[in-house]
């Protein structure tokens, strides 16, 4: 579909079916944007200086990582998040749990406007969104992170490979368990299509980063069957020390 296609179908969607603010969740008036003009100011952005591994945004400017990368070995390389996660945790709630699926227009959008030149810097040859297992995905009806990555694939230009990772282990919420348990409950959660051997540099995408567990587990697979670097994107994420 054409530039000017697509912007004339968003805008008699937007008619049909009006937008809701990614912030207030109220209707956005159509053909006014993805957002209401005084709920842009209201989102706190991740900004420098940032933990160089995870992206969390750092308090003392003498540290290059934060608490937990400095204890930690993660899988993957490094990555970068977009919002504190406390000033748009009420977003991403509706966004996963009450079927506001056109935020992640508005996500992409922002994610490419404050970190395109990064994401360009990765050279990355393919986005993929972290999996839902089947069951889930079926219950909610959408994969979040699938149509955030859809649409980041869109505006970067880098080719979505959305079944390359499947999440074959039905695993517990990870919210609800400390950082011990979340790798417990990843082991063996993840089966890697056979195109990867065709990729050198992958960037993740997923909702919100919290240790880190879920990216590691998906990138310790991409890494076994030879991908030399993963990265990753997500919306939110916490503060660093």
């Amino acid at each position: 579909m054409r530039d000017n296609e697509r912007n004339i179908w968003e805008r008699v969607k937007d008619l049909i079916f009006p937008r809701r603010c990614p912030v207030c969740d109220d209707v956005v008036a159509a053909g006014s944007g993805l957002i209401c003009g005084g709920c842009a100011a209201k989102i706190q952005y991740i900004r420098q200086p940032v933990c160089r591994k995870c992206g969390k945004q750092l308090f003392d400017e003498t540290k290059i990582f934060c608490g937990d990368c400095e204890n930690r070995q993660h899988n993957f390389d490094y990555g970068y998040a977009l919002y504190d996660y406390q000033s748009m945790r009420q977003s991403i709630y509706r966004f996963k749990y009450s079927g506001r699926c056109e935020y992640a227009q508005f996500y992409a959008q922002d994610i490419n406007r404050r970190l395109g030149g990064c994401i360009r810097n990765m050279n990355a040859d393919a986005i993929i969104p972290i999996p839902l297992h089947r069951s889930r995905k079926k219950e909610r009806g959408y994969n979040q992170a699938e149509l955030v990555a859809r649409e980041l694939s869109r505006l970067s230009g880098i080719p979505l490979y959305a079944d390359l990772v499947k999440r074959t282990k039905k695993t517990l919420p990870q919210k609800q368990l400390n950082a011990i348990f979340r790798q417990n409950n990843l082991k063996k959660a993840f089966n890697i299509g056979s195109d990867v051997v065709k990729l050198n540099k992958t960037i993740l995408v997923d909702d919100v980063y919290t240790t880190g567990s879920t990216l590691d587990a998906v990138a310790s697979e991409l890494k076994r069957r030879g991908v030399d670097k993963v990265y990753f994107i997500t919306l939110c994420i916490g503060e660093g020390i």
